[in-house]
Parts: structure tokens; sequence; C-alpha cells
């Protein structure tokens, strides 16, 4: 991306102008949002409020199931390799956190055109964009980034947070019915 405006390519951004031209104007915001997220655009700003504040949101909670799956796994597996003697009280609600968390964005969010985007926060990332042209002073700004790594990582800790509670619970369920079978 280029430093200063107007070094930016026009095909890198795409702008969602808020212009009321009929009664679907909202419609037309979101299929114009559609094409911009097909087209995979660089950098897409959305004027229109309300599509802008619903797009931030939904990004903002898929990285949060991200997020919630990657740090409740790793708690898991770090929980249940520090302190073996916990057991299933911790480790287990943590691992099912983590699975359900990253079953739910691989549900929903995995496979949207949106989750590829974040919501640019950066000034410095700003100055590049043609912010001057905008005719709404409340905007969102999206930029594209690859998520591939990101959701290899929490799937492989997902998996691995619930291959050990699953694990652990076997564990105890067998020393469980072991003890049962002596007193027999």
């Amino acid at each position: 991306m280029a430093g200063r405006v107007g070094e930016m390519n026009p095909n890198d951004f795409r702008i969602i102008r808020e212009i009321y031209e009929n009664d679907s104007a909202p419609e037309d915001f979101e299929n114009e949002l559609d094409r911009a997220l097909e087209d995979c655009v660089s950098f897409i700003i959305i004027e229109p409020t309300k599509l802008g504040d619903e797009t931030a949101r939904w990004i903002k909670v898929g990285n949060c199931l991200h997020k919630t799956s990657l740090l409740s796994g790793v708690c898991c597996l770090a929980v249940g390799k520090l302190w073996p003697q916990v057991g299933s009280i911790l480790t287990c609600p943590l691992g099912v956190v983590s699975v359900m968390c990253a079953g739910l964005y691989m549900a929903s969010w995995q496979y949207d055109p949106c989750c590829k985007y974040q919501v640019v926060t950066d000034p410095r990332k700003l100055q590049g964009l043609p912010l001057y042209d905008l005719t709404s002073p409340s905007y969102v700004a999206l930029e594209r980034k690859d998520d591939t790594a990101r959701k290899i990582l929490h799937t492989i800790v997902a998996l691995a947070a619930g291959g050990f509670c699953l694990w652990k619970l076997s564990k105890w369920y067998s020393s469980y019915s072991y003890v049962d079978e002596i007193d027999l």
C-alpha cells in the first residue's frame, strides 16, 4: 500500500457511498459491499452508518470467537500440562469452550468473504486512502487480510484441546470403572 494520497491504485479500494437514489438504497449498499468482498478489493470504505456498524460488529464477533477458541484451547493444554492434578475440573470446560467457539466460527464465519477483512483503526493506514473524497464524516474502513494461518492455528489448538479433554475424561472414566470392579 502506498503511503500518500494519490499513490494508491483505484483498483485497490472501493467506496460504498451513502447516496439515497431510491427506496431500495440500503439493499443497494449491501449488494455493492457483497461485490467488493467478492472482488477481493484490498480496502473497502463503507459510508452508510448502519451497514458499516453491522459489518464491523460481524467482524468483531468473528475475531472474538477466534481469540476465545485460541486462548481457551491454549489454557486448557497449559493447565493440563502444568497442573495435571487439577484433572478434568478446569481443563475440560476450557477445552469445550475452545471446540465450541472454533466450531461456531467454522460454521458461520469461515466461508463468509467478510471474515477476510479487518476494521482499520491505524491512522497511518488510513492516510493512504482517499478519505478526502467521502460524502459522510462517519465511515468504516476495512482491509483485506490473509486469515489462512489464523484459521489453521485455532483449528489445531481446538482439536488438540478437545482431544486432550477426551483423553482426560476417558482416563478418569477408566479409573472410576476400575474402582467399581474391585468393590464387587
